[in-house]
């Protein structure tokens, strides 16, 4: 069998156990986006057997429910990594949805379109314009789903660990049609190994060379490196990082750490000894499982209420 399979054959596969949908993330036109044919793939790779979506132009949200008598009103948008090249949508997304709906809390697994001059006017703010949509649209249909929309968090790794990051700092910038001044900021932020900085000592080069360019100006780094631009309506945040993690420096999380607590932002952090990057849900390093951590932390800041 071809290791290449159709996108809906793997979705259906992946999450029909729990998920009920999965939705176009926008109704009408998707906005910043040039007129090009779909040529979105994906891939289950051979090395590691991980899910993988390329070429991403028409972006979705993957519906998780926890069951009605688990439920608790918490939500979560999950946007996995990639280096904003792919999506790792099996580990990093379908894998932490699941998890997420056993603790009570819904879940919901952005496909976010990935940054391309061909395929958008500005690829810089592509991806962010979907992580705002994302949390739009749980927000709107809130009632729907169960949801209280004062406790919708965003969750990213990696080079989605930028993106919630940026959704989490650039809230006020607002790159969606909004006429009914929805709220964009999420409620909390979780960060695993995430890219935080576009500084040349620390970045994850290839995340920033795919969203801003090769030879980005200072103002679009700075920008972008979202621990300069954490302020006191920053949403809190839970940070999780492997100090031995080659791919992106443990700085980044350290950085935008300090940048919350600088500046009076609820903020923890823990850190594995070992473990690298990519590890998703499970370091096989360690025996502490970081999610359950996670699921405290929110549980001791009342996002998740019994």
């Amino acid at each position: 069998m071809s290791r290449f399979v159709s996108l809906f054959l793997i979705t259906h596969l992946c999450c029909m156990a729990t998920a009920q949908e999965t939705i176009p993330l926008y109704s009408d036109s998707i906005p910043n986006s040039r007129p090009v044919r779909n040529e979105e793939y994906s891939e289950i790779t051979k090395d590691s057997h991980v899910l993988t979506i390329w070429k991403v132009t028409r972006p979705t949200l993957t519906v998780f429910l926890p069951a009605k008598e688990k439920a608790n009103g918490c939500a979560i948008v999950v946007c996995p990594g990639g280096g904003y090249t792919d999506v790792a949508a099996g580990h990093e997304g379908y894998d932490v949805a699941k998890r997420l709906n056993d603790a009570g809390i819904a879940a919901f697994v952005l496909k976010y379109r990935l940054p391309d001059d061909q395929t958008m006017i500005d690829k810089s703010i592509g991806p962010l314009q979907d992580a705002q949509r994302a949390i739009q649209l749980v927000r709107e249909q809130a009632a729907d789903w169960k949801i209280d929309p004062k406790r919708v968090g965003i969750m990213g790794f990696s080079a989605g660990g930028h993106l919630a990051s940026t959704a989490g700092t650039h809230f006020s910038k607002v790159l969606i049609g909004n006429k009914n001044n929805i709220s964009l900021r999420p409620d909390f932020m979780i960060l695993v190994y995430p890219v935080i900085s576009f500084a040349d000592s620390i970045c994850h080069r290839g995340s920033r060379d795919h969203l801003i360019g090769k030879d980005p100006s200072p103002q679009k780094m700075w920008e972008y490196s979202n621990e300069l631009q954490v302020n006191s309506q920053t949403p809190p945040g839970y940070l999780v990082h492997a100090k031995d993690d080659d791919v992106v420096p443990v700085q980044n999380s350290l950085l935008f750490y300090e940048a919350l607590r600088k500046n009076n932002v609820p903020a923890d952090l823990f850190l594995f000894e070992k473990g690298g990057h990519g590890f998703g849900m499970n370091n096989p390093t360690s025996q502490v499982k970081w999610m359950d951590l996670a699921l405290q932390w929110l549980q001791k800041n009342g996002w998740i209420t019994s």
